[in-house]
Order: C-alpha cells, then structure tokens, then sequence
C-alpha cells in the first residue's frame, strides 16, 4: 500500500508529545513490512535545514482568494529510507513553536495549509496515496477536504485513517476559516465542523475520517463515555463500530539499554550489573546521595495535573520518609515548576529536579532509576511506561487508559507482573502503592529482579502494532472502494 502520514510531531525533527514518537516509528515498520510510507510535516523555523535536500519547484496550495507558495524540503527517518517532506512557509511556520495562534485564524491557515498542501504534494510527485493516515486535530482537516473539494478527483479512492493520541486537546477556530480553506459552509453542521458556533477539526475528522484508531485498547472504551470523550463521546459512540485501539510501540532501536547511546552502562535482561552502574552514575550527576541500597524513583513527563504531577508535588516529604529518593525530569504548568525548582538541592541528597527537556537525561533516569512514577489521571496511551519496563524501572501507574494495557499489577503469589498499579489518584493512595513498591524492593529482592526481567523480555516494538494498522488500513480501503 500507499501511505502518507499527515501530522504535525515527528521525531526527531519536532516533538511535543507521544504523537511526535509515532510517527517517527510508525512508518519505519510499515516499510519494513513492504508498505509504500511517507511523511508530510511542517518545516518549523527551528527544523534546519541541512541534512535535507530542496525540490526545484515550489508548491502553490489555494488558500483563500489565491495560492500560499510554499518551497517543499526532503529528508530521510534516521535509519530507515522513509521519505519526509516539510513544508516550508515561513510566514506561517517560521517561528519556535509548534501549536502557535490555537483557537486562531492563523493557527487555522497554518495546519489548514498543511492538510490542503498534502494533496498538491501529491499531485507533484505523481503519488497518489491508498490512504492518508492523520493525527489528531491538526491534520484532521485532511479527511474533511478529501470529502468535499477533493471528493471527485483523483483522490477518490484514497481512504483516511484519523489516529487519536489525546482526545481531550480541541482548539476552536473561528467560522471565516471555512472560505480560507475551501471548506463548503455545509460543514458547518453538527455533524461535521460546527462545535457550539465554531469550528472544531477534531469533531469534523471524527465524522469524516473512513477509520478511526486510538492508541490503547482501554482508551478506545473511555473515549466513548462522558467522562473520557471531552465532549465528543457522542460522535465516538456513533463511530464505534470504526473506532480500532491498537497500542503504541517503542523504537526499540533507540530505546534499547544494551546499546543506548547516552547511557554510561549498558546492561541486559540477563546482565542487570550495568543498571546499578547507571543508578550510581545519575546519584552522582544529580547530586544525590550515593547508596545502591536507596530505592530511586524516577519520572519524566510533562508537568500537568493531567499527568497526576500536581499529587505527586503534594507527597515528596512522604515519599523521601519511605528512606527513598526522587529525580524528575520536565516543564509545564510553572507552578509545580516553581515547586520543584524550590526544593531541588535543599532534601539533603534525596531529591532533585532538573526543568526542560534533556533527551540523554531522559534515557538516563530511565536506566538509573529503580521506579518510575507516572500516575496520570488519564493516559491514552503513554510511552514512559514502556520505555521504562525495556530499562528495568518498575512503573507504578493508575490503572487510565494505555496504563492498564500495558502495566501487569505485581501478583507475588502467582509471580506475576511488571509494575505497580493504583486506581484512585489521592496522595494517600499514591504513597500506599509507592511504600508497597519500596517494601518489595527491599525485603523481597529476587521478586523484584524477577519483575525487572520480565518487564524487559515483553514485546514492546513496533511491528505487533504496525500489523494492527495494515488491517485498519484494508478495511479502510474495502469502505471507501467498496471491495
């Protein structure tokens, strides 16, 4: 098959979140399946450009009453001979960030421009895709114009498959994008674009994409019901029967603690030597005290209650009383960046806290630590868990989502399991399941390492997924062809 990927995040060229990790591993399996994959991203002014090569023609997209003109960028997936185009329009996608004018005209023409760009793209390169694989709202506008401009040209027969990596993110943009677009005011209708007077491109590809996935099996169940669905649980629920969770996997090229790049050790399921070395390396680095019997909790993450960082914050004392210690890595919301940044160097060796995002410090805390907090309030999916059971750093989770999927709750009497799971996110049942972590650690150490290699041994690449969206892409086909 024929397949492009439309979507906002690919790393390593430009990353907020998980989304940027899929598609930036996705395709590679899907090639290495035989599969016909490609890649359509913006190029953001902080994306350089060396290492890439410039096509000789530009690009004229139709926006509003004329054509935005565009040069088109190539480059190559690291590793692979995945093809990834930018698309280059410095007045719209010139500066730092990636989400810039959410909720505004100009946040509407920037990804408005990279969904109508997909289909002149392919028209210059002769390539018609068999489907438009988007992600999330930015590129939701993709399966939108292919029903209604696009819907009698050449594009007819290609079908749209619309990921959801984070249901809960919707940026309303005003209605005069409709014109800007070459949008009909038709979709201006409950059943499309149209969310309360504006216009909504996640409702709008939820309508009109032929498939939908989403990135964990629970999460496909959540999504559909008040709670989960953040306002759209309706139109999931009327979708269901096209709705697929298929879970993310990991490159495990780069997350591999036997090769890993930026560790000081490596180490294995059969060798654990090289993780006390790492443990004993991030004590250093970090400035904490260095003892190999301290149990090390680890997180990285964006600082969001979302991510049940705002608990977490709440118990530090109670969790460096459990005689433990704690790193964290990450940004985002500026108060409990404030409050980390406070207590960092002043617990005596027991806590730190770097804020930013450091990749190498990220592979280290995954390596260094004993466990790895990530008890999110809820989680379509998440990847920190995964690449913590592939570095031996026993998760402890809230049962939401992707969490639940992927973490087996510790069962000592029938050895099992590979992490540690709460379900209701309060601190007191935070600091329960933490101190029932702690005590295995400490007083049943064969359990422990027992559990350390079993969550290192599980599957967690991308071929078991990449199967998945190979069905998800023939029924999409067998919908929009009609066999």
């Amino acid at each position: 098959m024929r397949i492009l990927f439309v979507a906002s995040e690919c790393v390593p060229f430009a990353k907020a979140g998980g989304l940027g990790d899929v598609v930036g591993a996705l395709p590679k399996a899907l090639l290495a399946r035989g599969h016909d994959v490609r890649v359509l991203l913006p190029k953001y002014g902080f994306i350089p450009a060396h290492e890439m090569w410039r096509h000789s023609a530009p690009l004229g997209v139709p926006m509003g009453s004329g054509e935005a003109w565009c040069a088109v960028w190539e480059s190559h997936l690291p590793g692979s001979k995945v093809p990834v185009y930018f698309l280059e329009h410095d007045a719209l996608f010139g500066g730092p960030d990636i989400y810039e004018g959410e909720g505004s005209l100009r946040g509407a023409a920037r990804f408005g421009l990279l969904s109508r760009g997909a289909f002149q793209l392919c028209r210059a390169l002769s390539w018609i895709p068999d489907v438009i694989h988007v992600h999330d709202w930015p590129s939701a506008w993709v399966p939108v114009m292919l029903n209604g401009v696009e819907a009698q040209s050449e594009f007819k027969g290609t079908a749209t498959v619309l990921t959801i990596h984070n249901m809960a993110h919707q940026p309303k943009f005003p209605t005069e994008a409709l014109e800007m677009l070459h949008i009909g005011k038709d979709e201006l209708r409950e059943d499309s674009l149209e969310d309360f007077g504006h216009l909504n491109p996640f409702k709008g590809g939820l309508y009109h994409a032929t498939m939908l996935t989403t990135v964990s099996p629970r999460y496909a169940y959540e999504i559909r019901t008040p709670d989960g669905g953040a306002g759209l649980h309706q139109a999931m629920d009327m979708r269901g029967a096209d709705l697929v969770g298929i879970l993310n996997g990991i490159d495990d090229d780069i997350w591999d603690p036997a090769t890993d790049r930026y560790l000081p050790a490596h180490f294995s399921s059969r060798d654990l030597s090289g993780k006390a070395s790492c443990k004993d390396w991030l004590q250093r680095e970090m400035g904490l005290q260095v003892r190999p019997d301290v149990p090390l909790f680890g997180v990285v993450s964006r600082l969001t209650d979302q991510k049940g960082l705002d608990v977490v914050v709440q118990v530090i004392d109670r969790l460096l009383d459990l005689d433990a210690q704690l790193v964290v890595l990450g940004s985002g919301d500026r108060a409990l960046e404030a409050t980390l940044r406070s207590r960092d160097g002043w617990e005596d060796g027991r806590f730190a806290a770097v804020i930013g995002y450091n990749e190498a410090l990220a592979h280290q805390i995954e390596a260094g630590a004993d466990l790895f907090l990530m008890p999110s309030r809820f989680e379509p999916c998440g990847l920190n868990q995964l690449y913590s059971q592939r570095y031996g750093t026993l998760p402890i989770v809230r049962a939401v989502g992707g969490l639940d999927d992927t973490v087996e709750q510790f069962d000592p009497a029938h050895g099992r399991g590979t992490g540690f799971k709460l379900w209701n996110l309060t601190p007191d049942s935070l600091v329960a399941t933490c101190a029932w972590a702690v005590e295995t650690y400490r007083h049943h150490p064969a359990a422990f390492r027992e559990m350390q290699r079993r969550a290192m041994t599980k599957p967690m690449g991308w071929d078991v997924s990449a199967r998945g969206y190979e069905d998800v892409y023939a029924w999409a086909l067998t919908r929009r062809r009609g066999s």
